[in-house]
């Protein structure tokens, strides 16, 4: 997904890191215009998307073995994925599992682990900043005519922009270039092809006890607060070796414990797959038959 995307300065996120690394008692710092850098590939991303990948991101350890079960189990979809995600017996957090069903996410944030470990450090240590930056984005990018309301998004305006889906069982991931979307258009630009919707997930009742379901994810902008399965997130800097986040429904096993075998297939998805979600274009899925 967003391939492209990939090309955040290196140097600067590298500086941001340095002195700082994930058990340092002191917490990172980011520059405004660093955090810009940090948010700008996910900036435009549907609003239960966006808080999904910044929850996760915390998570950076979980995020490699997370898209590798997501890409190998593709093929399967609503019940019967929910119901491999929990005989799995997987090990990771509630905030990594819920991405599941996005293996192009996945895929996309395990690809630049040191983005993934900075945006999550970053929302760890300074999530007001964060979602300050997300708006700053998406407010450049409504100013310019590239976010807009279409037939899968719906964008409010302000004092904060939001982005919905316009059916929330179907979880739009966007496409765009982060160097066209939030610089001025040149003349005769056509802003309306610049960011594509056509690549989503189905959700819904399946995925409820990782809070996809009835608003349970969500950001309150003006109180720079985040919702989890109708929960805020309380998860921070300090308190990241210690936080769980309710999530009532799901079982968590034990340090050690030892998983059930695996009773599907590994298939991973076809490059048409991958370039569907790269590109943000539907791609009729494959026919997949499930081991017996």
């Amino acid at each position: 997904m967003r391939s492209f995307k990939t090309t955040i300065s290196t140097a600067v996120l590298l500086a941001a890191a340095v002195g700082s690394p994930l058990l340092a008692q002191a917490p990172p710092t980011f520059s405004p215009g660093q955090l810009d850098q940090l948010t700008a590939r996910i900036a435009l991303d549907p609003d239960s998307l966006l808080a999904q990948i910044l929850a996760a991101a915390t998570y950076p350890n979980d995020i490699p073995p997370a898209a590798q079960w997501a890409d190998e189990h593709h093929y399967l979809t609503g019940q019967a994925l929910a119901n491999a995600i929990t005989a799995d017996q997987l090990p990771w957090d509630p905030s990594v599992q819920a991405l599941l069903p996005f293996p192009s996410v996945l895929e996309m944030m395990a690809g630049d682990m040191n983005w993934t470990t900075q945006l999550g450090n970053a929302f760890l240590a300074e999530q007001q900043a964060v979602m300050d930056s997300v708006q700053r984005q998406r407010a450049i990018a409504a100013r310019y005519g590239y976010l807009r309301t279409n037939g899968q998004v719906a964008v409010s305006g302000g004092p904060y922009i939001t982005i919905m889906p316009v059916n929330p069982a179907f979880v739009v991931v966007p496409y765009y270039n982060p160097a066209v979307v939030f610089l001025a258009p040149a003349p005769g630009f056509f802003v309306g092809g610049a960011i594509r919707f056509g690549f989503g997930v189905s959700l819904g009742g399946f995925f409820a006890p990782w809070g996809w379901v009835g608003g349970g994810i969500h950001f309150d902008w003006g109180a720079h607060a985040v919702f989890y399965n109708n929960a805020r997130w309380g998860r921070t800097w300090v308190n990241r070796a210690t936080y769980v986040h309710p999530y009532v429904a799901i079982h968590r096993p034990a340090p050690g414990a030892v998983r059930a075998a695996e009773a599907h297939a590994l298939e991973r998805r076809s490059e048409e797959e991958r370039s569907a979600a790269r590109e943000g274009r539907a791609a009729p899925r494959e026919v997949h038959r499930e081991r017996r």
